[in-house]
């Protein structure tokens, strides 16, 4: 089989945050609160299927099995193992719980389950949008018990105003919560993880309050900095990467689209493409796809020489070396 950029039929998640936004993108959603669009994923909670091509129809699991690392990249496919990275979109139309991830060394992570590092980028964000990032100074494991005791969790928190374009990086061990009013593209670790430290005192999906996790959340918290890393990313220069995230587990960049772009993949690793917004197309030796934003695409490691071109921003995410 040639190689060709794959597209997928995402995973809609119903949260309780949700809303109907990802409509926008022209996704097919479910009744009810969607949060979550799965885009590209291989997770016992969630694997897509290609829709595009001599492979659609088949799950991203499937592929791999078949296509190993002429596929993956060298560094992208390991027997026995599944697909790195989940790429996700998401509506906040109200506030997430405040949550942290572990590491992928936490004694209490389910058996199978990786820790999860992540990043997001801001697609579009209402007027006094803002997001909870991180911890304010001199908190430390002590005095997050005692705020938690006190019900005032939220006096140790920084908030951050957002607008569309800023990135975020979010290694784990992070404190963190995307409130309402933004869309967001998530580049992270193929992880479900996510311990809860406050939930607002609302009610789930089933009207009952959704379960918190305060002793794991307490130990995996980088009280002392865990490396988070914020961007404002203005970028007016075309046919450049701009870098958002360099993490053990990918590296993702911003790019501008003006016209032609010729690029290439590496064997060491599949290239996730995420188009955030403008038009255009993906061209490669067999072809050329029409691309919209919203749209994300799995590029396989042997497919070569590919090229960008219209008039886009978009986000490439691949492994590190």
């Amino acid at each position: 089989m040639k190689p060709y950029p794959l597209k997928f039929n995402p995973e809609m998640k119903e949260r309780v945050w949700g809303g109907r936004a990802l409509e926008r993108y022209g996704l097919d959603l479910p009744e009810g609160k969607i949060g979550e669009g799965w885009m590209i994923g291989d997770h016992p909670n969630g694997t897509t299927k290609a829709d595009n091509g001599e492979l659609a129809g088949l799950g991203l699991d499937e592929i791999r099995e078949r296509y190993g690392k002429d596929f993956f990249g060298t560094k992208g496919y390991k027997e026995d193992a599944r697909f790195p990275l989940l790429i996700k979109l998401l509506d906040c139309q109200d506030d997430l719980s405040v949550q942290v991830h572990p590491n992928d060394d936490y004694a209490g992570l389910p058996k199978g389950e990786l820790g999860k590092t992540e990043m997001w980028y801001i697609l579009d964000a209402k007027p006094g949008a803002k997001i909870i990032y991180g911890l304010k100074d001199g908190i430390g494991r002590e005095e997050m018990e005692k705020a938690i005791r006190e019900d005032r969790i939220m006096d140790t928190l920084q908030e951050v105003p957002v607008e569309a374009g800023d990135s975020f990086y979010i290694p784990a061990g992070t404190v963190h919560a995307l409130c309402s009013g933004v869309l967001v593209a998530e580049i992270q670790q193929n992880s479900d993880t996510t311990y809860r430290l406050y939930d607002y005192n609302r009610p789930g999906l089933d009207g009952k309050p959704r379960e918190l996790h305060i002793e794991d959340s307490l130990n995996v918290i980088a009280y002392e900095g865990s490396g988070a890393t914020r961007m404002k990313t203005e970028q007016k220069e075309a046919g450049k990467w701009l870098t958002l995230a360099h993490s053990p587990y990918f590296i993702t960049e911003k790019g501008t689209v003006r016209g032609e772009w010729e690029l290439m993949t590496s064997e060491e690793s599949f290239t996730i493409l995420v188009i955030c917004e403008g038009t255009g197309s993906i061209r490669w030796a067999d072809g050329t796809l029409s691309v919209k934003p919203g749209e994300c695409y799995l590029l396989p490691a042997n497919l070569g020489a590919y090229g960008l071109d219209g008039s886009m921003t978009v986000l490439r995410s691949y492994l590190p070396e």
